[in-house]
């Protein structure tokens, strides 16, 4: 019989990210054994990983990471993927063996790049029809799944314990300047290949610790503006809604910050600059159901940089660290250590305050 104070029952989900301001590329080993320390933080019904700058020598062209059922699906969606891209090289996943990950569906990347007919024939930019993209494919093609999709970067993600999944992709084999890693606790959906984090869109990429109790309001509000929400999680909704924001609307990470973990009224009403306040006032008036409710740390990885975030009463651990050009971020010390054992600065950032890290332009 298991007793009370048996089992640690850690507070949901484990994410870490590694990132260099100076461009310089790492293989993904370190954020995998990250992981190792917070194993009890996961259940195996998920794990993944997204590196950036992984793809160098195809950087220009979006590398699409799908998951098929059966060959016949796989045939299909190609089928479909000619008709609109330019198909530069396809190819299967190199994984390897291991009996801890089991029932893994096909696993295959192509490197595409949206043919300049298509594109003019209906007036859309490049990013805004690969969404789409992304978006027919997982509501309207049964056993297909793409998740990612961004360029000269890639997501990784598995049902298994994490450490696990990154031996399974192999991912020591991979360098690139900034990686992030997520070990998942489901609670409330089942655990499936499609459903581990991250989840992407484009170059976004989300890893969530928490638990989002205002899911349905989100998902009504961003599904107005053509995102579909069919993985089974909440955390997909994050990811849409800082596309929408960050791509579709023009606003800053800091801005984007203050409409999902948006300060409380009474917070608002304390600032003395002027100009703050009215713009703060602005972003919650203006954007009410995309402010995310309930406990989370979040993740969100981006084409030259990452965002760290808790919600406003920082209900979920996060902390960072910093050492020479490299800052870590993880759910626990113990993480951050695992990754750099001399790491200087420690700290843990306040519930609503993103922490901001960008490459040093033309480093990456």
């Amino acid at each position: 019989m298991v007793r009370e104070g048996e089992i640690r029952i850690p507070s949901g989900c484990a994410i870490s990210a590694a990132i260099s301001r100076e461009g310089r590329r790492f293989t993904g080993e370190s954020v995998m054994r990250s992981m190792q320390p917070m194993h009890d933080r996961s259940n195996g019904l998920g794990g993944g990983f997204a590196g950036y700058g992984i793809y160098p020598d195809y950087k220009d062209l979006y590398a699409m990471h799908m998951f098929f059922d059966c060959r016949d699906t796989r045939k299909k969606c190609e089928a479909y993927l000619k008709e609109y891209y330019e198909v530069v090289k396809d190819e299967l996943i190199p994984t390897r063996k291991i009996p801890e990950i089991t029932d893994e569906p096909i696993i295959w990347r192509y490197f595409v790049t949206p043919l300049c007919s298509v594109l003019a024939n209906l007036q859309l930019d490049e990013k805004e029809f690969v969404a789409r993209t992304v978006m027919k494919i997982n509501t309207e093609m049964d056993g297909a799944y793409v998740f990612s999709s961004g360029k000269n970067m890639g997501t990784f993600k598995a049902v298994g314990f994490p450490e696990d999944v990154g031996r399974f992709y192999r991912l020591e084999e991979y360098e690139g300047y900034c990686w992030t890693a997520h070990g998942r606790y489901p609670t409330n959906t089942p655990g499936w290949w499609g459903g581990a984090h991250p989840f992407t869109l484009l170059d976004y990429s989300v890893v969530h610790n928490g638990e989002i109790s205002s899911y349905d309001a989100n998902r009504r509000f961003i599904e107005m503006f053509g995102y579909k929400c069919t993985l089974q999680t909440d955390t997909e909704v994050i990811t849409y809604i800082l596309d929408y924001l960050i791509r579709r609307q023009g606003l800053s990470l800091t801005e984007a910050a203050n409409v999902i973990a948006a300060p409380f009224w009474s917070t608002i009403e304390r600032k003395k600059d002027p100009y703050e306040k009215s713009k703060l006032i602005y972003l919650r008036t203006v954007f009410p159901s995309l402010l995310i409710t309930g406990p989370f740390s979040i993740v969100l990885g981006f084409d030259g940089g990452l965002m760290a975030l808790n919600d406003r009463l920082k209900l979920r651990s996060m902390v960072v660290g910093e050492k020479d050009d490299m800052v870590y971020i993880a759910s626990e010390e113990a993480a951050i250590r695992e990754m750099e054992p001399m790491v200087k600065e420690v700290w843990a950032p306040s519930g609503g305050e993103p922490v901001i890290v960008t490459v040093k332009e033309g480093r990456y």
